[in-house]
């Protein structure tokens, strides 16, 4: 490790605009394990507002929302320094909600109350809906991956669920941590703190730390506990970072790579997926974890994942799973390759787990060798979204870029005992690749080798 005295300067963000204030910031809402009765938000404030404390009320359409308002209150809030100063990250938990209904909530701070934000809790029927997969935001947060957030939503209305596949922020030394997770949150405003957010830890969640011996390894960094208060039912061990729940048919399954492959949490990790998916009872069952499976830029596949995540995938009839990590794009549907993946759906097979990676920041990584021929769709140097809707036998998929257009989608359809993909025939991007050293937009090619 470099030592601190040797290290540049950490650049900040411009203006240093993300000191804490007198009123309640980085507000974000998760859903509890059964989302149709519980949900929990954080926030921060200065040091001022010690006590966590909330409001909460079903909506009504006029402006009396505060007439019957329950007060929450959470634990003290706990104290970070940072670049920026002190601040307090606060907590509550929304218990014993009524299902399918909306409510609005409040939240305290030194000087007085934020706005009502709403939400509305899951039902706990397989009722139709839509969620957002984001890939990794990680690098130019708030330079360019913002403007693709708030397309996905100004397009797509109706989303209920908001899915992270890790490196949310780089928590390294490309900008101070505190300005990263300052970005973070500006980048997706009120979104974030009126749709539920589903995160999974990539590895830039985590910091490096010198151990005793002089070896090096990693912990998990200070922002992710205090910025997602998530369900406690993951895998032994790894219960700050795996987690699942039933979301109106579908269960989501979060895992952590970096644990898993780093930390020596592999077996317990897997042992729990198993279990988590033997028991699901959900129409769908959908994977979430950082590092992918199946490469789209490095020069070999994520071999530790593979081995022991794969046949769970398999055995269980998995229906997606989505990744980020290698800053491309890939939906791969066989293992043999695109043009065998063609001849299965031609002949009505039985489609397995879907594999998706995508990238929503600015950091671009040029696409290996095997995802010219392996993968049913790639692209490199594309900042992207994904809009999935669930509807009874039928789950749509498809993937946005950063302006808008459409750019691959497809269809699971449940029929005949398994999952057939059915490819949208609309009008949609050719492929995005660089040549040479010019980008799929005409300018330099951004995309570097890995």
């Amino acid at each position: 490790m470099t030592p601190a005295s040797a290290r540049s300067p950490v650049p900040r963000s411009a203006g240093t605009p993300y000191a804490a204030r007198n009123l309640p910031d980085r507000i974000i809402l998760t859903p509890a394990a059964d989302p149709a009765h519980g949900m929990a938000v954080t926030w921060r404030t200065d040091v001022a507002q010690v006590t966590s404390e909330a409001q909460i009320a079903v909506a009504v359409d006029g402006p009396t929302l505060e007439e019957n308002a329950q007060a929450v209150t959470g634990a003290r809030g706990a104290q970070k320094d940072s670049a920026n100063g002190p601040a307090l990250y606060h907590h509550v938990q929304f218990e014993t909600l009524s299902p399918d209904t909306v409510y609005a909530y409040r939240l305290k701070g030194s000087a007085g109350w934020s706005e009502w934000l709403q939400f509305r809790t899951a039902s706990t029927e397989a009722k139709p809906f839509r969620f957002l997969y984001l890939g990794d935001i990680q690098n130019g947060i708030l330079t360019y991956a913002s403007r693709v957030i708030r397309q996905a939503f100004h397009a797509n209305g109706g989303i209920e669920l908001v899915l992270h596949a890790g490196d949310l922020a780089a928590q390294r030394d490309d900008l101070d941590h505190d300005d990263e997770w300052g970005e973070f949150n500006e980048a997706g405003g009120y979104n974030w703190g009126i749709v539920p957010q589903v995160p999974a830890t990539g590895n830039h969640e985590y910091v490096d730390v010198a151990m005793p011996n002089g070896a090096e390894s990693r912990e998990l960094g200070p922002y992710w506990p205090l910025q997602f208060a998530l369900p406690s039912n993951g895998a032994p061990e790894v219960k700050a970072t795996t987690y699942f729940l039933d979301y109106q048919g579908v269960r989501f399954i979060v895992l952590d790579g970096t644990s898993a492959i780093d930390l020596g949490t592999m077996t317990q990790q897997t042992r729990w997926l198993d279990g988590t998916l033997a028991s699901s009872k959900a129409r769908w069952n959908v994977v979430l974890f950082h590092q992918p499976v199946f490469t789209c830029a490095r020069p070999q596949d994520t071999s530790e994942v593979k081995a022991a995540w794969k046949p769970v995938f398999d055995s269980r009839k998995v229906d997606l799973v989505l990744q980020g990590h290698d800053h491309c794009y890939s939906r791969l549907t066989s293992e043999a390759g695109r043009e065998a993946s063609a001849v299965m759906r031609a002949d009505g097979k039985v489609q397995g787990p879907v594999y998706l990676v995508s990238v929503t920041g600015s950091k671009m990584y040029g696409l290996n060798d095997r995802a010219r021929t392996q993968p049913d769709k790639t692209a490199e140097a594309t900042e992207l979204y994904q809009v999935v809707d669930v509807a009874g036998d039928r789950l749509k998929f498809r993937t946005f870029t950063a302006s808008g257009k459409l750019y691959d989608g497809f269809d699971l359809e449940r029929r005949g005992g398994g999952n057939h993909l059915v490819d949208v025939e609309a009008p949609m991007l050719a492929v995005r690749a660089c040549t040479g050293e010019v980008g799929p937009d005409g300018g330099k090619c951004v995309a570097r080798g890995k």
